[in-house]
């Protein structure tokens, strides 16, 4: 967890620049895509999902701690941040 809490941090100025919300960049790629943040997130996602699955199934390959532990924190990485869209969508929304 302090691994993904430290890379959030450190990935927190390329991806968001001077924007002081962190969620920008799904709210820009969902306006780019014409869907929903979660949507446009959930496809970025889906990419760590299937090098992930890809390791998971390879025959005869090895891969040593680091690239799982890469692979792993950035999907980790991804749920956090959808957790953080889907709540501010909720608390959003109007009753």
């Amino acid at each position: 967890m302090k691994r993904c809490a430290g890379i959030l941090q450190q990935k927190t100025k390329e991806y968001t620049g001077d924007d002081t919300d962190r969620l920008g960049a799904f709210k820009a790629a969902a306006a780019l895509q014409h869907t929903t943040p979660e949507r446009a997130l959930a496809g970025m996602l889906a990419k760590h999902i299937v090098s992930l699955y890809d390791m998971c199934f390879a025959d005869s390959v090895s891969y040593e701690e680091s690239v799982w532990d890469e692979k792993i924190t950035d999907s980790l990485n991804y749920l956090f941040l959808l957790k953080a869209v889907v709540k501010e969508g909720n608390t959003n929304k109007q009753d």
